[in-house]
């Protein structure tokens, strides 16, 4: 990551600051002083059914040029059909994906940062299976209000080696692993 874009990263994670503490989903154009207009997206807590609304609202209700898209993550995961949804939606947007140094990404937020055209992780990505209620396979997908939906093929949709699928799989829900540069790469996700 350029040190401008570093910086330009930083400047938005402090313009969001306080008063996001409470917010799940929150988009806003912010203005930055050499780069120009950026559109700001920030992910926090827990992913859950009514997030990717908010987000669809929040990017189509700043329309405009902007020299830069980045979705901010530090989320503790939730909800894997609605992650898939919002991920979708960012990779269509073009948001790149930066999780800062304060931030955490785990679980389900995975999704999301796979999304990010352009990756960068300067905090904590943790993996662990999903806890699905019924049995269900993630390889076989998932069905969320009717619609079907498959992790393997949004991996593969994003680029992202399905090894990474494949690795969560192996990790109890109640566990985590937080995984190393070397990983982040080998899974394109840095």
């Amino acid at each position: 990551m350029t040190r401008s874009l570093l910086h330009s990263a930083l400047f938005c994670i402090t313009a969001f600051g306080a008063p996001l503490a409470l917010a799940r989903v929150e988009v806003k154009p912010v203005q930055h002083k050499t780069l120009g207009p950026m559109l700001v997206a920030k992910v926090a807590e827990e992913i859950s059914p009514g997030d990717y609304e908010v987000l669809l609202r929040g990017i189509t209700g700043n329309p405009g040029r902007y020299v830069k898209k980045i979705v901010l993550l530090d989320n503790i995961g939730g909800s894997v059909p609605e992650a898939m949804r919002m991920g979708r939606l960012l990779r269509e947007s073009g948001f790149d994906a930066l999780v800062p140094s304060t931030g955490v990404c785990q679980g389900t937020c995975v999704y999301l940062l796979a999304a990010g055209r352009d990756k960068t992780v300067k905090g904590y990505v943790g993996l662990h299976k999903p806890p699905f209620a019924s049995g269900d396979s993630v390889f076989s997908g998932l069905t969320y209000q009717g619609v079907r939906y498959s992790p393997a093929a949004y991996f593969r949709e994003m680029n992202i080696p399905t090894a990474l699928l494949e690795d969560m799989q192996r990790i109890e829900p109640r566990n985590m692993r937080v995984l190393s540069q070397a990983e982040l790469a080998r899974y394109r996700l840095n």
